[in-house]
């Protein structure tokens, strides 16, 4: 039985995502081939390397601080290139294009087309409005409906750490990466969830994990009050997306924790609790 996993972008959050793994793993439930969108592709990629939930808690915790904070030699090259501090964001994201390269380096790999384990990874080519998806797999289009294919292109040929970059690179706050004729943002701007992307890569059961809008929340600041509207509105798209799948994991978290890394720990232990709760629902959807 093969299983593939889909993880949802969802900043901070992804922290339950290592939480449900660690679920995973302990009940000896394999996972044939993962997709990840932002978040999602971090662990997606880390997991599909061969990186067990103990040790991406770990490198979390060690590099999550780095990664959103913002360099000032950047900040001034946006002052210089653009006229504004802000630039295309604040952050360039490069540290998280370096982080990730190094771990591929420490288990032998160095483009996604090398990872043994199937996996797909979406990002957005803002100048084309492409769904692009970073994957090591050749899709034989012939097998499906040409319509699926439509407005989306598939890349092999791409640094592991270039690809989760391009795929974590949330507008006004990573700056797009700029690859070859690309510019790359977050892929959960057109997909948050690719669970549609798992049959593409050969499984038999598809598990989905995200972090839907709670029913009621009353949001007091500017930005929780953006990402509350971001939930909602992925939480509608996203739908169609996930119809697809075996079982659905939902793990509730506030749509203000996106950045949120000091609460890392208690999102994990979030994810760890939902998925034991559910895990003998989770083995009878995925193992029969």
């Amino acid at each position: 039985m093969n299983i593939g996993v889909a993880l949802s972008g969802g900043g901070a959050k992804g922290a339950a995502h290592i939480g449900a793994l660690k679920v995973l793993e302990k009940n000896n439930i394999k996972i044939s081939a993962l997709t990840g969108a932002s978040i999602g592709s971090i662990i997606a990629a880390l997991y599909a390397m061969g990186y067990t939930s103990d040790e991406m808690l770990k490198l979390f915790q060690y590099f999550s601080k780095s990664i959103l904070k913002a360099d000032v030699r950047y900040l001034f090259s946006n002052l210089k290139n653009t006229k504004s501090i802000l630039g295309q964001g604040v952050i360039s994201g490069e540290e998280i294009e370096e982080i990730i390269n190094e771990c591929a380096k420490l288990k032998g790999y160095k483009y996604i087309k090398d990872i043994q384990v199937p996996i797909s990874i979406t990002t957005v080519d803002i100048i084309t409005k492409k769904k692009c998806i970073f994957t090591n797999r050749e899709i034989n289009k012939e097998q499906y409906d040409k319509n699926l294919f439509k407005q989306k292109e598939y890349i092999t040929n791409i640094e592991i750490g270039k690809a989760v970059r391009a795929s974590c690179s949330y507008p006004g706050v990573f700056a797009p990466l700029e690859y070859e004729n690309y510019k790359f943002v977050d892929g959960g701007i057109l997909n948050n969830i690719p669970a549609d992307e798992l049959p593409f890569l050969g499984v038999d059961k598809i598990l989905t994990i995200r972090f839907p809008a709670r029913e009621e929340e009353n949001p007091e600041h500017a930005l929780d009050l953006l990402f509350r509207c971001v939930d909602i509105a992925f939480d509608d798209r996203d739908e169609a997306k996930i119809q697809s799948s075996n079982y659905i994991l939902d793990i509730i978290l506030p749509s203000s924790a996106v950045f949120d890394i000091k609460n890392m720990n208690s999102f994990y232990e979030e994810g760890y609790k939902v998925a034991i709760e559910q895990i003998e629902e989770i083995k009878k959807s995925l193992l029969n």
